[in-house]
């Protein structure tokens, strides 16, 4: 008869700066990993939105890393506090084999920091901790060969937009992160939420394997996408489009150049990001022939979790309100409203 073999205890610490090289080793060696697990993640988050940046690591007995967990601990004034994985992420948690152990530990540091809740965005969920797989979905699948291939793979209905958009008068060029930002904050005020800090974006584009893509018509920027690139994936994280952007099928063109440039740059899939389920943004890329996968994402409170859902009942007027709001005071007030959404 086998004897059962018996777990060998591990160590949870704060990693501190020496660990960086040995977490982000860690990370890029871990087939579940994602770009927000990264220690360049969190560190544009602190240096862009003025957060602070935490890693649990726990460690074998020989000193070998078993697992990781990348926290923000998000402060706001208006929404409270909380430690998340990952902060202004859509995915992130508990990467690693010490699933129990991290969480135990990421209670304990919330305490300490006197954080009512923990907030984990993917990964494996603790055993005792709320999961809530109902929220969002996620779009994934692979990129074709080609455009043509690419055409095909969107639905037909949809497909005859993106040809529209193919024989409007519209161009595209890489890079342009100051024209990306006033489109993108013109898109979300129109959607009546507040704009990052444009400091955020610009530590993004500076630490992380990213790029902008721009979509203009007749010289002026009408639809814009900063993506990330990861593993041969590329994920179109913030994009938007002006007013005039709908009319155009300024978006329609964006994602099929994105496809192409991020086929050109050596990418074979293509992730669309997470989507509240119900919302037009989550039938926009069902339209696209992306299905969507529900997403698992895990929460310990003690004493409250915040609400900084927009679709949250309680936020309609506030949402409208914004809506209406002057785009230069918009862009004013914006950034210091959501440095404190994580």
């Amino acid at each position: 008869m086998t004897a059962p073999m018996l777990r060998v205890p591990l160590g949870v610490r704060v990693a501190d700066p020496a660990d960086r090289a040995r977490v982000a080793a860690f990370v890029r060696a871990h087939p579940d990993a994602t770009p927000f697990h990264l220690p360049e993640w969190g560190e544009a988050v602190a240096r862009g939105c003025g957060q602070s940046a935490v890693t649990l690591i726990a460690e074998r007995a020989d000193g070998r890393i078993a697992g990781v967990l990348p926290l923000t601990h998000v402060r706001s004034p208006l929404f409270g506090q909380a430690l998340v994985s990952c902060g202004f992420a859509v995915d992130g948690g508990i990467l690693g084999d010490a699933v129990e152990e991290l969480a135990s530990g990421a209670r304990a540091l919330a305490r300490e920091r006197g954080c009512p809740s923990v907030e984990l965005r993917g990964g494996a969920a603790p055993g005792d901790w709320d999961v809530d797989t109902s929220t969002y979905l996620g779009f994934a699948r692979d990129l074709a060969a080609d455009e043509a291939a690419d055409l095909l793979a969107i639905p037909r209905k949809q497909r005859a937009e993106v040809r529209k958009a193919l024989a409007t008068d519209l161009t595209i060029d890489i890079g342009d992160a100051d024209a990306h930002y006033r489109v993108y904050a013109e898109s979300v005020r129109n959607l009546g939420t507040p704009v990052f800090p444009r400091a955020l974006f610009r530590a993004v584009l500076q630490t992380i394997d990213a790029d902008v893509l721009t979509v203009r018509h007749r010289g002026r920027a009408v639809a814009s996408v900063l993506s990330l690139y990861w593993r041969g994936t590329v994920y179109p994280y913030w994009g938007g489009g002006t007013r005039a952007a709908r009319g155009l099928r300024a978006n329609d063109r964006m994602y099929l150049a994105l496809m192409a440039h991020a086929r050109a740059r050596g990418c074979t899939r293509f992730d669309f990001g997470r989507s509240k389920a119900g919302t037009g943004a989550a039938a926009f890329k069902k339209n696209w022939g992306f299905e969507g996968v529900p997403l698992s994402y895990a929460s310990w409170q003690e004493g409250g979790a915040r609400a900084i859902n927009p679709l949250n009942p309680k936020y309609a007027l506030m949402v409208r309100a914004w809506q209406r709001t002057p785009l230069p005071v918009a862009n004013l007030l914006g950034p210091w409203i959501s440095r404190g959404l994580g």
